[in-house]
């Protein structure tokens, strides 16, 4: 049987990255810059008030207080937006809005809640040192600055950035588009009542949510029946992927379509782990082909151990591998020894409890699990207190 690790390297071989694009800001949540961003302009781009309050010149208002008030005369009304830069006359206070562009000659802002808030004439409370409240040109960014760097994951904040610089694209790795097929003749939609030995289509649904969950697209999502020509046509029909994925028909029985249909293209193996034997990779037309278990618990193992990580770093994430930790196991558990084990678990601070039976089938486990406990092939029996390895899947 193939290892575990050797299967991960031919998936990884397989799942290629398409190349950069520009995709406009909007639509770039999650992608990874594949081009330095370096900024065209200032930020902010010029001297504005940090507050709402009156533009006035410090020395005019030193001497404010409650017990000493200083009143001067408003002689502008400067809204956030306003164009036209007015000049401050000494002696005279212009009203001025958060955001709103500094007058010339002005050296501090007072803010509205040391004033009466008067329109005609503003009486001052409070001093004001030079400087105060005023957000100066190029205080956050100089033009010429490296901002966002290749290989950055763009968060709601970067994007917030590269839109006050103006930018309306971003050259990205963009995301791979993945056909997800789902096979078996027994498989019915959802809302469709179930006949004698029909059951109700999961994997489609589960793999489809687990591959936007890595960050990828979608293409589409259909249902096999085990006919070759009917499989054929639902892969050729669904439009264009860089990863096509399938689920069930590969096992060592009959109607195994996916065999049928891909044997010389797609290298069925086994491969040495628990849940997940039976796996496939290859090319098909020149598009990578992965082939998963038809049982969902096998099958969604399959994608975290196998395709996840691949698809993330096809797309330049760094962060391609769920993260590894250790904790103290609560009970004894026993192991297949020549497999590796992936056993549902429920991490709680530094303790992880095996949750539910092993089978492939107990999907109900898994979907309360937190995590995989990862046991090694050389180990068949593992006793409580020992210190095992989880995947993190929080």
């Amino acid at each position: 049987m193939r290892s575990v690790d050797e299967h991960r390297q031919v998936v990884a071989g397989l799942i290629r990255p398409r190349s950069p694009a520009a995709v406009p800001v909007a639509d770039a949540l999650g992608l990874v810059l594949a081009r330095d961003v370096v900024s065209g302009v200032a930020l902010p781009a010029f001297d504005n008030s940090a507050m709402d309050g009156y533009a006035v010149l410090a020395e005019d208002v030193a001497a404010a207080g409650a017990d000493a008030p200083v009143q001067l005369p408003v002689a502008e009304d400067i809204p956030a937006g306003r164009t036209d830069i007015p000049v401050l006359a000494p002696g005279t206070a212009h009203r001025i809005m958060t955001g709103a562009p500094l007058p010339t000659g002005a050296t501090a802002v007072v803010p509205v809640e040391a004033t009466d808030a008067g329109t005609d004439v503003v009486t001052v409370r409070a001093g004001a040192r030079p400087g105060q409240h005023i957000r100066r040109a190029g205080e956050d960014v100089t033009a010429g600055t490296t901002v966002l760097r290749t290989g950055q994951v763009l968060t709601p904040a970067a994007l917030g950035l590269a839109a006050a610089l103006g930018l309306t694209e971003l050259q990205v790795w963009p995301r791979l588009r993945v056909l997800v097929v789902s096979t078996g003749t027994e498989l019915v939609s959802a809302g469709t009542p179930l006949q004698p030995g029909q059951i109700y289509e999961s994997n489609g649904v589960m793999l489809a949510a687990a591959v936007r969950d890595a960050g990828a697209e979608v293409v589409a999502a259909p249902m096999a029946g085990d006919d070759v020509d009917a499989f054929t046509a639902a892969v050729r029909g669904a439009g264009d992927a860089d990863v096509i994925l399938t689920t069930g028909g590969v096992s060592a029985g009959a109607y195994e379509v996916v065999k049928d249909a891909w044997t010389g293209q797609v290298e069925f193996v086994k491969v040495a782990m628990q849940p997940g034997m039976p796996q496939g990779a290859g090319r098909v037309d020149g598009t990578a082909v992965i082939t998963l278990p038809g049982n969902p618990v096998s099958a969604l193992v399959s994608f975290e151990v196998f395709v996840r990580p691949a698809l993330r770093a096809a797309m330049g994430r760094s962060d391609t591998e769920r993260p590894r930790r250790a904790a103290v196991l609560a009970e004894d558990l026993t192991s297949p020894r020549g497999k590796r084990q992936f056993r549902r678990g429920v991490l709680d601070g530094d303790s992880v409890t095996s949750y539910g039976p092993p089978a492939s089938h107990h999907l109900r486990w898994l979907a309360s699990a937190n995590c995989l406990l990862e046991i090694d092939e050389d180990t068949s029996e593992v006793a409580a207190g020992s210190r095992v390895q989880v995947w993190d899947l929080r």
